[in-house]
């Protein structure tokens, strides 16, 4: 197919940069041009399609309806050229932006990007660990794996697993107070984050009032990632999520002195914003992950 000269290309990617980021300011930070020029590319691109794409208000810009629909197919487009372009130069080029917990990121992630890595040699990943709710619509991630219900207006949201949970500790730990025989048994034993709810749950559940932990001096280390390691170090007792520490239980490192697991209904998922569902890059992540969790073929999105 020959594209007529008249083909607004670069109003294109001004476009997909300005939709993307929901700001003139920040599309022409990107693309090294001033606002004024962006502004003009935006404007040239709607007299070709004989309608507006964005609502301006004052330090406020929105999609239009015509907006809406055009973004993630742009958006995708140029993706699509990107990947090929890499492709076509046996280079990485392609980047896939991940902002992922780090308990998630360390025990089950990190240990299976190479995986990825080798069926997609030609996207490149950087992952960033945090707890922060990361603004996928406007900041530089196109995936974020969080903690939650998935319901986060504005992105696409599939489970990846559900969260149970359980008191954990190394059997050297126990063996100090002769064995872990009852749930109040932990509560003689340094406990981890005792205002962590799940403590509080799994507490009740077992029979033992939660208002013991009161009197205790609390020892918070920030993910759930790092009490398991201080746990298996013989230093406490951590509440975790056993699906996460196989090796560990497997070895005899850590233990888990109950059947009891309690869930609050929470859950990891795979979120990304709805309009770019259809970016290859974006794609491919979310039919590997979902593979991979779930040993069967990802659903059509």
């Amino acid at each position: 197919m020959k594209l007529s000269r008249q083909f607004p290309l670069n109003a294109l990617r001004v476009f997909e940069a300005v939709a993307r980021h929901g700001s003139f300011t920040k599309a022409g930070e990107e693309l090294g041009m001033t606002q004024t020029a962006v502004s003009y590319q935006v404007k040239l691109l709607e007299e070709n399609i004989g309608e507006p794409l964005f609502l301006r208000r004052p330090r406020q810009i929105s999609l239009t309806e015509t907006g809406e629909r055009l973004a993630p197919q742009v958006t995708e487009a140029f993706e699509t050229l990107q990947l090929a372009m890499a492709e076509a130069r046996g280079e990485t080029e392609v980047t896939l932006q991940i902002t992922c917990l780090a308990t998630f990121a360390s025990q089950w992630l990190a240990r299976r990007l190479g995986l990825f890595q080798l069926a997609h040699p030609n996207i490149a990943v950087r992952m960033n660990t945090s707890d922060t709710l990361v603004d996928l619509g406007r900041e530089a991630f196109d995936i974020g794996i969080r903690s939650g219900t998935g319901e986060w207006p504005g992105l696409r949201a599939e489970k990846l697993m559900d969260v149970y949970f359980t008191p954990m500790l190394s059997p050297a730990l126990a063996e100090t107070i002769g064995g872990i025989h009852e749930p109040a048994d932990l509560l003689k034993l340094r406990i981890f984050d005792t205002t962590d709810p799940w403590w509080h749950q799994w507490l009740e559940a077992a029979g033992v009032p939660a208002s013991n932990l009161k009197p205790r001096a609390n020892s918070y280390y920030g993910a759930q990632a790092f009490e398991a390691s201080a746990a298996v170090a013989g230093q406490g007792v951590a509440i975790l999520t056993p699906d996460f520490y196989p090796d560990e239980l497997a070895s005899g490192k850590l233990i888990r002195p109950f059947d009891l697991e309690c869930t609050d209904g929470r859950g990891y998922w795979l979120a990304y914003p709805e309009n770019r569902r259809n970016v290859p890059k974006i794609k491919a992540f979310r039919n590997w992950i979902l593979n991979e969790m779930h040993g069967t073929e990802a659903p059509p999105q």
